[in-house]
């Protein structure tokens, strides 16, 4: 499998959604505990998918642009600087919790990653259908996991 393979982000893309949905899970189970707990929903809902999601979107840049349907056939810049974003706030969420920022920073690094989400989601929907490279029902999934998060990131805050 070469650093090009479709396979490979889109077997990122799998862990993503997989680790990502048990951490929103884990997250709504624990958000309104005394006290609110979002440590692991942290790491699992916006630290491990920042992570892959800068894998998939800067390391494995053509593999992920070609699962998209958007290889350019070169490197895209402005690909591999979205992975950066990613893993900010993934770094972001896993130093909330090694460090101990509490609960109101947990639920900021998840609240970030569903607004970010969402935000994709608009764009995607919103551009031309021969631009979109996703299929309806991942844009869906994409919308759903972005309010999924959002909610959550704004529970942690609000705890």
């Amino acid at each position: 499998m070469s650093f090009e393979d479709p396979r490979i982000s889109k077997y990122l893309m799998i862990a993503t959604y997989v680790i990502g949905g048990l951490g929103i899970a884990i997250g709504f189970s624990t958000v309104n505990d005394a006290p609110p707990s979002l440590s692991l929903a942290a790491i699992l809902a916006a630290g491990v998918p920042g992570v892959l999601s800068w894998l998939r979107h800067s390391v494995f840049h053509r593999s992920d642009a070609k699962r998209m349907g958007w290889d350019l056939g070169h490197r895209n810049g402005f690909q591999i600087e979205t992975g950066v974003a990613n893993l900010s706030w993934g770094v972001m969420a896993i130093l909330a919790v090694v460090f101990d920022w509490g609960v109101v920073a947990e639920g900021a690094s998840i609240l970030v990653f569903g607004l970010y989400l969402i935000g994709c989601s608009v764009m995607v929907a919103l551009s031309p259908k021969e631009e979109r490279g996703h299929r309806v029902g991942a844009i869906i999934g994409m919308t759903l996991g972005g309010i999924f998060l959002a909610v959550l990131g704004i529970q942690g805050i609000t705890a």
